[in-house]
């Protein structure tokens, strides 16, 4: 690829980590901002972080990375003996109530088992194309596994059922207030459509909290990578017992014929 290729990819890895990183630690947009300017780690406003996380950030400025780094390199610091925040950072945020609690509830850093921490160098080598995202942090789906990852997700959230047995506890789990998003949501649980690469990356959020809400997964969330991973193996398991990619191919009119000797 070429330099403008390994930026564009950079690019998207990068709203990908971002994402992540605020959905594992359940921060609002404001949080790093606020930390960046109430620690003076350098310059990020709203604005920014929120096209950062969409990928519609083409050039920011060194002292973004500069403040994503030094908060990275801050919550990776080692906790205060009785756990919890660093006594240093608490002191510094002792005039900062809202940040405090935000940090107090979640302070994980981006940092791969193992491996040092990203700071401000590194973060800008993913953003460029230079560095790969820690693997959990990488979320990005390929074109060609909207369709297996769409039917994955009909057959786990509706456990296999007919849709129209299920429809309506399914769309109560179903977090999403906007009539638009809800219609195309019944219409890839009914297998009348599929989402697209794109669709499928917005929605996570709120797909891993339906299941959630519907009982599957206790009273928690799945992590990011662990719902797409989820979805990555049923997709697997479903192409394996049914073939379902390659029955679009197969002679419909044999298969009812099948069906119907058999009953």
């Amino acid at each position: 690829m070429g330099y403008r290729d390994d930026i564009a990819a950079g690019r998207v890895a990068f709203a990908h980590l971002i994402r992540v990183w605020h959905g594992r630690n359940g921060w609002s947009h404001r949080v790093l901002p606020a930390l960046a300017d109430a620690l003076d780690l350098g310059r990020l406003h709203n604005s920014q972080l929120s096209m950062l996380r969409n990928g519609k950030l083409a050039s920011p400025g060194p002292e973004v990375f500069l403040a994503l780094g030094r908060i990275n390199q801050l919550l990776a610091a080692e906790p205060a003996p009785c756990g919890g925040l660093p006594a240093a950072l608490r002191d510094r945020l002792d005039q900062h109530p809202e940040l405090l609690a935000a940090l107090e509830a979640s302070a994980l850093p981006i940092q791969a088992p193992g491996e040092a921490v990203l700071g401000p160098g590194e973060l800008l080598e993913i953003f460029v194309g230079l560095r790969q995202p820690p693997a959990a942090y990488d979320l990005r789906i390929a074109e060609e596994e909207a369709a297996p990852l769409s039917a994955a997700l009909a057959e786990l959230l509706t456990a296999g059922r007919p849709w129209r047995l299920c429809r309506e506890q399914v769309l109560a789990a179903y977090p999403v207030a906007k009539r638009q998003r809800r219609e195309r949501f019944a219409a890839v649980m009914a297998g009348q459509c599929d989402y697209s690469a794109a669709e499928l990356d917005a929605e996570l959020p709120e797909l891993r909290r339906t299941l959630a809400s519907l009982g599957a997964t206790g009273s928690s969330e799945l992590e990011p990578d662990q719902f797409l991973e989820l979805l990555r193996q049923r997709a697997k398991q479903l192409d394996q017992q049914h073939g379902w990619v390659r029955a679009v191919d197969a002679d419909l009119g044999a298969a009812i014929r099948a069906r119907l000797s058999s009953d």
